[in-house]
């Protein structure tokens, strides 16, 4: 037999909680700690998947917001594959880095930005790994994926993710924070899953989130759901998912 420990027992955790928030206001936060960790030095700053289209309407202008909190010290890069609107580098993110870094400067930088990409990348976890690869030390990183969404190919879609699949990618990262959003336009609600003030990462969280944003609907309400559907649908589930965004910020690891 073991002897008993004689350290004092752990202290309690608190209580699961769902804490609402807004994209704008963790947008704030993303900015106040990429401020607070370049102090007076110029932020480098990349944004994967820039190129500007008709449809980005709810999209956020991250290159103004950028200049606006940082001023023309600030150095900002727009990295897509295929030239347009914001685009300053022509490159792929599941590309060699043997060829991507030098294109983007060689120097590192302090924000990437990857919103609404990965899904439509081929190699994802190549993706997460270049952008590790792209960052300084204790840099952040802004990643934002869908979990329920319908199909868009911009210019395929293969992929949905969840918190705990984007740790996974990004294992030399370090979560600091991390939200669910909508994507109806003009909405800005977002929510956190917390414990004791803190993002809660484990499968625990699964049962609330599942809470959350699953709809489980009746017979006669899902035939009803199914009739004023413009275009005919099969009854396939009772279940419905809403459009549903992950977004995690994480630091690289030193």
């Amino acid at each position: 037999m073991k002897p008993a420990s004689t350290a004092a027992p752990p202290e309690p955790r608190g209580e699961l909680r769902v804490v609402g928030t807004s994209v704008g206001r963790e947008i704030e936060l993303l900015l106040d700690r990429l401020a607070e960790r370049v102090g007076r030095r110029a932020p480098r700053v990349l944004q994967v998947g820039s190129r500007t289209l008709v449809s980005d309407r709810n999209e956020r202008n991250w290159r103004g917001l950028i200049a606006q909190r940082f001023g023309r010290r600030a150095h900002f890069v727009g990295l897509d594959l295929l030239e347009g609107s914001n685009v300053d580098v022509v490159a792929d993110i599941c590309g060699s880095p043997r060829t991507l870094t030098p294109k983007l400067g060689g120097a590192a930088f302090d924000l990437v930005i990857c919103c609404h990409v990965l899904e439509h990348t081929r190699h994802p976890a190549r993706a997460a790994g270049n952008i590790e690869r792209l960052l300084r030390p204790g840099g952040l990183a802004y990643v934002a994926t869908p979990w329920s969404q319908a199909f868009h190919a911009a210019p395929d879609d293969y992929w949905r993710f969840s918190v705990r699949g984007l740790m996974l990618m990004f294992a030399k990262m370090e979560i600091v924070s991390s939200f669910y959003s909508g994507g109806d336009v003009g909405l800005d609600v977002a929510y956190r899953v917390v414990r004791d003030g803190q993002p809660e990462l484990e499968s625990r969280a699964g049962a609330v989130e599942q809470g959350l944003f699953q709809l489980v609907l009746d017979h006669e309400d899902n035939r009803g759901v199914l009739a004023r559907q413009a275009t005919e649908r099969l009854p396939v589930s009772r279940t419905y998912l809403p459009t549903l965004f992950v977004n995690v910020v994480g630091s690289l690891k030193a």
